[in-house]
């Protein structure tokens, strides 16, 4: 597959650039940027370079010692620069959520979607059912699903969804009932089965809930039309995923993580499986933002706010002044309270900020310069939410 990338231009309604005339990324990236050189403005989203190549070729690499094909998530960027990467490491296809997403993929040239929830709209199911150059996979978990699946006017082919704590079906009995209604159509087909461990508590949840979803599939090939198809993984129990999820001969195993690809200093740093099995993440998200205004002892305020960075996940951490904490944020600022032997702050400092949960962070720009090592512009990539 080849993905599409369009041309972007950087110009004065660029947030994070400051660029009056415009000019395209690709003629941006090669005047030779620096962080610090006025082409950009504060505040200001970046990504490591580094970090995002290691992290890219980690899990294919990983995926592909363990006999599993990857789908990552498209909706932690919905950018067709990473897609492109992803997909050039190796990756099966892109995982999508809505039917918005399925046709941005769609439109860059990704050929192989998985979208990882119910289609119940008869527009994008229609337009599945007419898309006869693409491999899409979607999922139901009702009878009412299956019959709209099946209005659609043309072939569809779907996953049963078993359900943890989100969508999807929650007993046997739900399934078959879903799997005899399949049956029952002329165009819709099963290919398999699927779901989502990241709500479990622990990683023996996970695997519990993990080799349920195995017996479903179990029970249910009889039904499933050519090669039998698992998919699970979010980025906190991937490894549960190739533990329990081993394809079935013939078969294959799509593991969908997302937010592995910059991984973060805040969520995934404690729950990536890599604390607990060989391999390795690096965080590639930065946010910098300069000091406004210390207008009391100990409190400084900062000029990057809930329309910067992510805040449903944890706030953002000081990555380069000891002695802060981002206690709250407003829509332009974030409130930092000093500690013991806090680092001086004053206003017009630039701080280096990381986040935590990269998909609340990339909805949140649009364009987003890559740093080298000595933070100079090295590529820009786009985001189509």
């Amino acid at each position: 597959m080849t993905v599409h990338v369009p041309t972007t231009l950087i110009g004065p309604t660029t947030k994070g650039f400051w660029q009056p005339e415009p000019v395209t990324a690709d003629a941006f990236t090669a005047a030779g940027h620096t962080l610090e050189d006025g082409s950009l403005t504060f505040p200001v989203l970046t990504l490591d370079a580094d970090a995002l190549a290691h992290n890219i070729a980690e899990m294919a690499g990983w995926t592909r010692d363990r006999g599993l094909d990857f789908a990552p998530h498209g909706k932690t960027t919905m950018s067709p620069e990473i897609f492109a990467a992803q997909l050039a490491a190796g990756a099966w296809g892109m995982t999508v959520a809505t039917g918005n997403q399925l046709l941005t993929a769609y439109e860059l040239g990704v050929r192989r979607i998985l979208v990882a929830n119910e289609v119940v709209d008869p527009t994008v199911l229609r337009w599945i059912a007419g898309c006869d150059d693409a491999e899409i996979l979607f999922y139901v978990d009702s009878v009412e699903g299956v019959a709209l699946a099946a209005a659609a006017g043309g072939p569809v082919t779907v996953l049963l969804e078993v359900g943890y704590d989100r969508t999807g079906v929650r007993s046997r009995e739900q399934a078959m009932a879903v799997t005899q209604a399949i049956a029952a159509t002329d165009t819709v087909s099963l290919r398999g089965v699927s779901a989502y461990e990241g709500g479990c508590a622990t990683l023996n949840e996970a695997r519990a809930f993990l080799a349920e979803v195995r017996a479903f599939a179990d029970e249910l090939r009889p039904f499933i039309d050519g090669e039998v198809v698992l998919s699970a993984g979010g980025s906190a129990y991937f490894d549960a995923v190739a533990a329990e999820l081993r394809p079935f001969p013939g078969g294959r195993t799509i593991l969908r993580s997302g937010s592995y690809v910059t991984h973060d200093h805040g969520t995934y740093v404690a729950s990536t499986p890599f604390t607990r099995i060989t391999g390795s993440l690096h965080p590639a998200l930065r946010l910098w933002a300069q000091v406004l205004s210390t207008p009391t002892d100990g409190l400084a305020l900062v000029g990057a706010g809930k329309r910067d960075v992510p805040y449903d996940a944890g706030l953002p951490v000081v990555l380069d002044k000891a002695g802060w904490t981002v206690t709250r944020t407003n829509d332009q600022h974030a409130f930092l309270e000093a500690g013991a032997e806090a680092d001086p702050l004053h206003p017009g400092d630039v701080l280096e900020l990381g986040i935590s949960h990269p998909c609340t962070a990339f909805d949140k720009w649009r364009v987003i310069p890559v740093l080298d090592a000595d933070r100079r512009v090295v590529d820009v990539v786009t985001t189509w939410f």
